[in-house]
């Protein structure tokens, strides 16, 4: 019985590019390729099943390291450039201190969730502004004082 090992690269590869849709992100799609491309060398040139996995773990890696150099380098456009950053989108919203900041350390309430934060000590319910984010630690400042609004009058 001979193998059509040709068959068994497309084969593979096409199952390594379908498994990237199940499972995205750990770029199966470029071992996929070189498993096509394999398929495709060793139908068009026939060379020993030794040389065939030579080629694929060549182009395997070829195609892995293009991945990561090469497409890495292509901005992506988006309209929310901040999309996976969560914290730096947290950046310039006004909060709530709920837990006293002291020595530079309190807790603020963002949304329905409590947040570490840090900057100049500042009581429980003064509202702040949040200037930066380090990791998940947020980094506020007092808002300015405002100047007292009159409370509007009702003319008949």
């Amino acid at each position: 019985m001979t193998t059509d090992w040709e068959w068994a690269w497309l084969v593979g590869g096409v199952v390594l590019a379908i498994a990237e849709l199940a499972v995205p992100g750990i770029f199966l799609i470029w071992i996929g390729a070189a498993a096509i491309l394999t398929g495709f060398a060793t139908m068009a040139f026939g060379p020993p099943l030794p040389a065939q996995l030579g080629l694929f773990a060549a182009l395997a890696v070829l195609a892995v390291y293009l991945s990561r150099h090469v497409l890495d380098r292509v901005p992506i456009i988006s309209d929310d450039p901040l999309l996976n950053e969560g914290t730096a989108r947290l950046i310039g919203r006004v909060v709530t201190v709920v837990e006293p900041i002291e020595r530079g350390e309190g807790r603020v309430r963002v949304g329905d969730g409590v947040w570490t934060a840090t900057g100049p000590d500042a009581s429980a319910g003064t509202r702040v502004e949040i200037i930066r984010a380090i990791g998940a630690r947020l980094v506020v400042e007092p808002l300015p004082p405002s100047e007292p609004v009159e409370p509007a009058r009702l003319t008949r």
